[in-house]
Protein backbone atom coordinates (compact mmCIF):
# COMPACT_ATOMS: atom_id res chain seq x y z
CA UNK A 1 0.00 0.00 0.00
CA UNK A 2 1.41 3.43 -0.91
CA UNK A 3 1.82 6.29 1.56
CA UNK A 4 -1.18 8.29 0.32
CA UNK A 5 -3.55 5.35 0.81
CA UNK A 6 -2.08 4.59 4.22
CA UNK A 7 -2.60 8.18 5.37
CA UNK A 8 -6.13 8.23 4.02
CA UNK A 9 -6.97 4.95 5.78
CA UNK A 10 -5.66 6.34 9.08
CA UNK A 11 -7.83 9.42 8.58
CA UNK A 12 -10.87 7.27 7.73
CA UNK A 13 -10.47 5.09 10.79
CA UNK A 14 -10.72 8.22 12.96
CA UNK A 15 -13.31 10.25 11.06
CA UNK A 16 -15.71 8.00 9.14
CA UNK A 17 -19.42 8.25 9.84
CA UNK A 18 -21.30 5.15 10.94
CA UNK A 19 -23.86 4.56 8.21
CA UNK A 20 -26.08 1.47 7.79
CA UNK A 21 -25.07 0.77 4.21
CA UNK A 22 -21.40 0.61 5.27
CA UNK A 23 -22.08 -2.18 7.75
CA UNK A 24 -23.27 -4.66 5.12
CA UNK A 25 -22.11 -6.56 2.08
CA UNK A 26 -25.69 -6.97 0.87
CA UNK A 27 -25.55 -5.68 -2.73
CA UNK A 28 -29.25 -4.75 -2.68
CA UNK A 29 -28.84 -2.47 0.35
CA UNK A 30 -25.69 -0.95 -1.11
CA UNK A 31 -27.41 -0.37 -4.45
CA UNK A 32 -30.42 1.32 -2.84
CA UNK A 33 -28.15 3.58 -0.78
CA UNK A 34 -26.11 4.59 -3.81
CA UNK A 35 -29.20 5.48 -5.84
CA UNK A 36 -30.69 7.48 -2.95
CA UNK A 37 -27.42 9.36 -2.38
CA UNK A 38 -27.21 10.51 -5.99
CA UNK A 39 -28.05 14.23 -5.79
CA UNK A 40 -29.01 13.82 -2.10
CA UNK A 41 -27.10 14.71 1.06
CA UNK A 42 -26.36 11.89 3.51
CA UNK A 43 -28.30 13.65 6.29
CA UNK A 44 -31.45 13.62 4.15
CA UNK A 45 -30.85 10.26 2.50
CA UNK A 46 -30.32 8.37 5.77
CA UNK A 47 -33.99 8.38 6.85
CA UNK A 48 -35.18 7.64 3.32
CA UNK A 49 -32.86 4.62 3.15
CA UNK A 50 -34.18 3.24 6.45
CA UNK A 51 -37.83 3.68 5.41
CA UNK A 52 -37.24 2.30 1.91
CA UNK A 53 -35.52 -0.85 3.18
CA UNK A 54 -38.20 -1.39 5.82
CA UNK A 55 -40.88 -1.15 3.14
CA UNK A 56 -38.97 -3.16 0.50
CA UNK A 57 -36.58 -5.42 2.45
CA UNK A 58 -35.58 -7.51 -0.57
CA UNK A 59 -35.07 -6.90 -4.25
CA UNK A 60 -38.01 -9.24 -4.86
CA UNK A 61 -40.36 -7.16 -2.73
CA UNK A 62 -39.31 -4.04 -4.63
CA UNK A 63 -39.83 -5.76 -8.00
CA UNK A 64 -43.35 -6.87 -6.99
CA UNK A 65 -44.42 -3.46 -5.65
CA UNK A 66 -46.78 -1.13 -7.50
CA UNK A 67 -45.04 1.86 -9.06
CA UNK A 68 -47.26 4.30 -7.14
CA UNK A 69 -46.09 2.68 -3.90
CA UNK A 70 -42.44 3.05 -4.88
CA UNK A 71 -42.93 6.66 -5.91
CA UNK A 72 -44.71 7.43 -2.66
CA UNK A 73 -41.75 6.11 -0.66
CA UNK A 74 -39.48 8.32 -2.78
CA UNK A 75 -41.60 11.46 -2.33
CA UNK A 76 -39.50 14.48 -1.38
CA UNK A 77 -36.18 13.13 -2.68
CA UNK A 78 -36.62 14.55 -6.17
CA UNK A 79 -35.03 13.21 -9.37
CA UNK A 80 -37.87 10.70 -9.56
CA UNK A 81 -36.41 8.89 -12.54
CA UNK A 82 -34.05 7.30 -9.99
CA UNK A 83 -37.00 5.58 -8.32
CA UNK A 84 -38.49 4.42 -11.62
CA UNK A 85 -35.14 3.04 -12.77
CA UNK A 86 -34.60 1.33 -9.42
CA UNK A 87 -38.00 -0.32 -9.71
CA UNK A 88 -37.37 -1.46 -13.29
CA UNK A 89 -33.89 -2.72 -12.43
CA UNK A 90 -35.27 -4.74 -9.51
CA UNK A 91 -37.37 -6.61 -12.04
CA UNK A 92 -34.22 -7.20 -14.11
CA UNK A 93 -32.47 -8.67 -11.06
CA UNK A 94 -35.39 -11.00 -10.33
CA UNK A 95 -35.34 -12.17 -13.95
CA UNK A 96 -31.59 -12.89 -13.60
CA UNK A 97 -32.26 -15.14 -10.62
CA UNK A 98 -29.75 -13.39 -8.34
CA UNK A 99 -28.09 -10.03 -7.86
CA UNK A 100 -25.38 -9.58 -10.51
CA UNK A 101 -21.86 -10.00 -9.14
CA UNK A 102 -19.53 -8.67 -11.83
CA UNK A 103 -18.92 -5.05 -12.77
CA UNK A 104 -20.32 -5.46 -16.29
CA UNK A 105 -23.47 -7.28 -15.16
CA UNK A 106 -24.13 -4.66 -12.46
CA UNK A 107 -23.51 -1.92 -15.03
CA UNK A 108 -26.21 -3.49 -17.23
CA UNK A 109 -28.96 -2.65 -14.72
CA UNK A 110 -31.22 0.23 -15.68
CA UNK A 111 -30.12 3.51 -14.13
CA UNK A 112 -26.71 2.18 -13.08
CA UNK A 113 -23.76 4.12 -14.46
CA UNK A 114 -20.00 3.67 -14.19
CA UNK A 115 -19.73 5.13 -10.68
CA UNK A 116 -22.64 3.18 -9.18
CA UNK A 117 -21.50 -0.09 -10.75
CA UNK A 118 -17.98 0.39 -9.38
CA UNK A 119 -19.33 1.30 -5.94
CA UNK A 120 -21.56 -1.79 -5.72
CA UNK A 121 -18.88 -4.06 -7.17
CA UNK A 122 -16.25 -2.90 -4.68
CA UNK A 123 -18.44 -2.54 -1.57
CA UNK A 124 -20.29 -5.83 -2.00
CA UNK A 125 -17.66 -8.00 -3.68
CA UNK A 126 -14.31 -6.17 -3.23
CA UNK A 127 -13.88 -6.03 -7.01
CA UNK A 128 -10.95 -3.61 -7.56
CA UNK A 129 -12.78 -0.87 -9.45
CA UNK A 130 -12.34 2.77 -8.48
CA UNK A 131 -15.65 4.51 -7.84
CA UNK A 132 -15.39 8.08 -9.09
CA UNK A 133 -18.03 10.56 -7.91
CA UNK A 134 -17.87 14.32 -7.37
CA UNK A 135 -16.03 13.97 -4.08
CA UNK A 136 -13.40 11.72 -5.63
CA UNK A 137 -12.95 14.10 -8.57
CA UNK A 138 -12.34 16.97 -6.17
CA UNK A 139 -9.81 15.08 -4.05
CA UNK A 140 -7.65 13.82 -6.89
CA UNK A 141 -7.87 16.96 -9.03
CA UNK A 142 -6.46 18.90 -6.06
CA UNK A 143 -3.93 16.36 -4.80
CA UNK A 144 -2.58 15.61 -8.28
CA UNK A 145 -3.06 19.11 -9.71
CA UNK A 146 -5.32 17.96 -12.56
CA UNK A 147 -6.75 21.07 -14.22
CA UNK A 148 -8.65 19.41 -17.05
CA UNK A 149 -12.38 20.14 -16.61
CA UNK A 150 -13.94 17.26 -14.68
CA UNK A 151 -17.14 17.61 -16.73
CA UNK A 152 -15.25 16.90 -19.97
CA UNK A 153 -14.61 13.43 -21.36
CA UNK A 154 -10.84 13.88 -21.15
CA UNK A 155 -10.99 15.23 -17.60
CA UNK A 156 -13.20 12.35 -16.41
CA UNK A 157 -10.85 9.87 -18.03
CA UNK A 158 -7.80 11.42 -16.33
CA UNK A 159 -9.44 11.33 -12.90
CA UNK A 160 -10.70 7.76 -13.38
CA UNK A 161 -7.30 6.52 -14.51
CA UNK A 162 -5.59 8.26 -11.58
CA UNK A 163 -8.09 6.87 -9.07
CA UNK A 164 -7.71 3.37 -10.50
CA UNK A 165 -3.90 3.53 -10.42
CA UNK A 166 -3.94 4.54 -6.75
CA UNK A 167 -6.40 1.83 -5.67
CA UNK A 168 -4.86 -0.86 -3.41
CA UNK A 169 -6.12 -4.06 -5.06
CA UNK A 170 -6.73 -5.88 -1.78
CA UNK A 171 -8.66 -3.00 -0.17
CA UNK A 172 -11.01 -1.82 -2.90
CA UNK A 173 -14.07 -1.33 -0.69
CA UNK A 174 -12.27 0.59 2.03
CA UNK A 175 -10.35 2.68 -0.50
CA UNK A 176 -13.50 3.82 -2.30
CA UNK A 177 -15.32 4.56 0.96
CA UNK A 178 -12.30 6.44 2.27
CA UNK A 179 -11.75 8.73 -0.70
CA UNK A 180 -15.45 9.59 -0.93
CA UNK A 181 -15.66 10.28 2.80
CA UNK A 182 -12.47 12.35 2.66
CA UNK A 183 -14.01 14.50 -0.07
CA UNK A 184 -17.28 14.83 1.82
CA UNK A 185 -15.78 15.81 5.19
CA UNK A 186 -12.21 17.05 4.70
CA UNK A 187 -11.52 18.10 1.11
CA UNK A 188 -14.80 19.99 0.84
CA UNK A 189 -15.75 22.28 -2.06
CA UNK A 190 -15.29 25.59 -0.25
CA UNK A 191 -12.79 26.60 2.42
CA UNK A 192 -11.34 23.16 3.20
CA UNK A 193 -9.27 22.92 6.38
CA UNK A 194 -5.94 22.30 4.67
CA UNK A 195 -4.03 22.90 7.93
CA UNK A 196 -5.35 19.60 9.31
CA UNK A 197 -5.28 17.67 6.03
CA UNK A 198 -3.12 14.51 6.15
CA UNK A 199 -2.29 14.99 2.46
CA UNK A 200 -1.32 18.67 2.65
CA UNK A 201 2.37 17.99 1.91
CA UNK A 202 1.38 15.78 -1.04
CA UNK A 203 -1.21 18.15 -2.52
CA UNK A 204 -0.26 20.05 -5.68
CA UNK A 205 -3.19 22.47 -5.33
CA UNK A 206 -2.15 23.37 -1.76
CA UNK A 207 1.49 23.83 -2.74
CA UNK A 208 0.55 26.08 -5.66
CA UNK A 209 -2.19 28.02 -3.83
CA UNK A 210 -4.86 26.70 -6.20
CA UNK A 211 -7.19 24.87 -3.83
CA UNK A 212 -10.06 27.25 -4.61
CA UNK A 213 -9.48 26.87 -8.36
CA UNK A 214 -9.70 23.08 -8.52
CA UNK A 215 -11.53 21.11 -9.70
CA UNK A 216 -12.25 22.94 -12.95
CA UNK A 217 -15.67 22.75 -14.58
CA UNK A 218 -16.30 23.93 -18.13
CA UNK A 219 -20.07 23.72 -18.47
CA UNK A 220 -22.68 25.77 -16.72
CA UNK A 221 -26.17 24.36 -16.39
CA UNK A 222 -28.73 26.42 -18.25
CA UNK A 223 -31.65 27.05 -15.93
CA UNK A 224 -35.08 27.42 -17.55
CA UNK A 225 -37.94 29.23 -15.79
CA UNK A 226 -41.43 27.70 -15.85
CA UNK A 227 -44.66 29.28 -14.66
CA UNK A 228 -47.12 26.95 -12.94
CA UNK A 229 -50.53 28.04 -11.71
CA UNK A 230 -52.29 25.36 -9.70
CA UNK A 231 -56.01 25.17 -9.02
CA UNK A 232 -56.71 23.61 -5.64
CA UNK A 233 -60.16 22.22 -6.48
CA UNK A 234 -61.71 20.60 -3.41
CA UNK A 235 -64.73 20.31 -1.16
CA UNK A 236 -64.79 19.42 2.54
CA UNK A 237 -63.90 15.78 1.94
CA UNK A 238 -61.94 15.43 -1.30
CA UNK A 239 -59.61 17.16 -3.72
CA UNK A 240 -58.90 16.77 -7.40
CA UNK A 241 -55.58 15.32 -8.61
CA UNK A 242 -54.19 14.07 -11.88
CA UNK A 243 -51.15 11.99 -12.76
CA UNK A 244 -48.33 13.51 -14.80
CA UNK A 245 -47.73 10.94 -17.54
CA UNK A 246 -45.75 13.00 -20.05
CA UNK A 247 -41.97 12.57 -20.23
CA UNK A 248 -41.32 15.66 -18.18
CA UNK A 249 -40.56 16.61 -14.60
CA UNK A 250 -42.36 14.56 -11.93
CA UNK A 251 -43.25 11.77 -14.36
CA UNK A 252 -46.01 9.57 -12.84
CA UNK A 253 -46.46 11.77 -9.76
CA UNK A 254 -49.80 13.34 -8.88
CA UNK A 255 -50.47 17.06 -8.85
CA UNK A 256 -53.32 19.55 -8.64
CA UNK A 257 -55.07 20.98 -11.69
CA UNK A 258 -52.36 22.83 -13.61
CA UNK A 259 -52.42 25.81 -15.92
CA UNK A 260 -48.88 26.36 -17.22
CA UNK A 261 -48.04 29.56 -19.07
CA UNK A 262 -45.08 30.79 -21.08
CA UNK A 263 -44.73 33.89 -18.91
CA UNK A 264 -45.72 34.77 -15.38
CA UNK A 265 -49.37 35.78 -14.92
CA UNK A 266 -50.72 37.88 -12.08
CA UNK A 267 -53.95 36.88 -10.37
CA UNK A 268 -56.27 39.00 -12.53
CA UNK A 269 -54.67 37.76 -15.76
CA UNK A 270 -54.88 34.12 -14.70
CA UNK A 271 -58.54 34.37 -13.67
CA UNK A 272 -59.35 35.81 -17.10
CA UNK A 273 -57.62 33.03 -19.06
CA UNK A 274 -59.79 30.64 -21.14
CA UNK A 275 -58.31 27.67 -19.27
CA UNK A 276 -59.49 29.05 -15.93
CA UNK A 277 -62.89 29.99 -17.32
CA UNK A 278 -63.23 26.42 -18.64
CA UNK A 279 -62.66 25.08 -15.12
CA UNK A 280 -65.21 27.54 -13.77
CA UNK A 281 -67.79 26.00 -16.09
CA UNK A 282 -66.88 22.49 -14.90
CA UNK A 283 -67.16 23.10 -11.20
CA UNK A 284 -69.98 25.71 -11.37
CA UNK A 285 -70.81 26.14 -7.70
CA UNK A 286 -67.66 27.13 -5.85
CA UNK A 287 -66.15 29.78 -3.61
CA UNK A 288 -62.86 31.35 -4.72
CA UNK A 289 -60.84 31.68 -1.53
CA UNK A 290 -57.82 33.49 -2.95
CA UNK A 291 -54.35 32.93 -4.28
CA UNK A 292 -51.02 32.06 -2.71
CA UNK A 293 -48.38 33.18 -5.19
CA UNK A 294 -44.75 34.14 -5.50
CA UNK A 295 -43.52 30.61 -4.73
CA UNK A 296 -40.13 29.70 -6.17
CA UNK A 297 -39.20 26.01 -6.42
CA UNK A 298 -35.72 25.17 -7.73
CA UNK A 299 -34.97 21.97 -9.65
CA UNK A 300 -31.65 21.03 -11.25
CA UNK A 301 -32.33 22.59 -14.66
CA UNK A 302 -35.48 24.58 -13.97
CA UNK A 303 -36.84 27.19 -11.65
CA UNK A 304 -40.58 26.85 -11.12
CA UNK A 305 -42.56 29.97 -10.33
CA UNK A 306 -45.78 28.72 -8.77
CA UNK A 307 -49.09 30.07 -7.55
CA UNK A 308 -52.01 28.22 -5.95
CA UNK A 309 -55.66 29.20 -6.45
CA UNK A 310 -58.05 27.86 -3.82
CA UNK A 311 -61.43 26.85 -5.29
CA UNK A 312 -63.78 25.34 -2.71
CA UNK A 313 -66.59 23.45 -4.39
CA UNK A 314 -70.00 23.56 -2.74
CA UNK A 315 -71.37 20.04 -2.94
CA UNK A 316 -70.15 17.08 -4.96
CA UNK A 317 -66.71 17.32 -6.54
CA UNK A 318 -66.65 16.88 -10.34
CA UNK A 319 -64.12 14.36 -11.65
CA UNK A 320 -63.34 14.87 -15.36
CA UNK A 321 -61.51 12.25 -17.42
CA UNK A 322 -57.87 12.03 -16.46
CA UNK A 323 -58.48 13.16 -12.88
CA UNK A 324 -59.10 11.36 -9.61
CA UNK A 325 -61.15 12.53 -6.64
CA UNK A 326 -59.03 11.73 -3.60
CA UNK A 327 -60.35 11.78 -0.02
CA UNK A 328 -58.12 13.86 2.25
CA UNK A 329 -57.86 10.83 4.51
CA UNK A 330 -56.23 8.86 1.67
CA UNK A 331 -53.84 11.50 0.40
CA UNK A 332 -50.86 9.69 1.90
CA UNK A 333 -51.36 6.93 -0.68
CA UNK A 334 -50.43 9.29 -3.55
CA UNK A 335 -46.91 10.32 -4.50
CA UNK A 336 -46.80 14.11 -4.83
CA UNK A 337 -44.06 16.53 -5.88
CA UNK A 338 -42.60 18.29 -2.88
CA UNK A 339 -43.99 21.63 -4.13
CA UNK A 340 -47.55 20.26 -4.04
CA UNK A 341 -47.06 18.34 -0.82
CA UNK A 342 -45.83 21.42 1.05
CA UNK A 343 -48.81 23.46 -0.09
CA UNK A 344 -51.32 20.78 0.88
CA UNK A 345 -49.75 20.33 4.30
CA UNK A 346 -50.48 23.99 4.94
CA UNK A 347 -54.11 23.13 4.32
CA UNK A 348 -53.98 20.42 6.99
CA UNK A 349 -56.93 21.92 8.84
CA UNK A 350 -59.09 20.55 6.03
CA UNK A 351 -58.09 16.93 6.55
Amino acid sequence: MDEISARLFDWYDSHCRELPWRATRNPYYIWVSEIILQQTRVAQGYDYFIRFIERFPTVGSLAEAAEDDVMRMWQGLGYYSRARNLHDAAKQVVAMGRFPHTYDSIRSLKGVGDYTAAAIASFAYDIPMAAVDGNVCRVWSRVLGIDEPIDSAHGKQMITEAAQSLLPVDYAAKYNQTVMEFGALQCVPRNPDCATCPLADKCVAFAEGRVDELPVKSHKIKVTPRYMSYLYVHNNEMLLLHKRTAKDIWHNLYELVLIETATEKDEDALLAMPEFIDWQSRIVDYVYKGCVGGIKHVLSHRVLHAAFYDLEVQGELPCPDGYVCVPFTELDHYALPRLIDKYLKKQKSLY
